[in-house]
């Protein structure tokens, strides 16, 4: 009866969700709108977009804001901030600002 005590505790454990990780990024162009984006939904406002999600792909996550908002100045996962060569990661394939699209003319 103990086992299967174990065996059902175990289940229990293993079905219940992950708890969602929270985001948050600075840009450097700060935009006021809602980006969908690598599995994420962010809030963004004049300082800083939020978001939360249950995936586990901080980089991606980063790389997928990057490409729809532009570069990104920090990004912080739960409580955590990136390192500048983790910023250089997520901002390569960052969308141009204006000024660099003008410029590339």
């Amino acid at each position: 009866m103990l086992r299967s005590s174990f065996a059902i505790a175990a289940l229990v454990l293993a079905a219940a969700p992950a708890g969602a990780a929270s985001y948050s990024a600075r840009l450097a162009a700060p935009a006021s709108q809602r980006i969908i984006a690598q599995d994420i939904s962010w809030s963004c406002g004049p300082d800083a977009c939020q978001g939360a999600t249950p995936e586990s792909r901080p980089i991606v996550l980063c790389e997928g804001l990057a490409k729809r908002a532009g570069k990104v100045d920090s990004f912080v996962v739960d409580g955590r901030a990136f390192t500048p060569a983790e910023l250089d990661k997520c901002n390569a394939g960052a969308k141009p600002t204006r000024t660099q699209a003008l410029a590339g003319r």
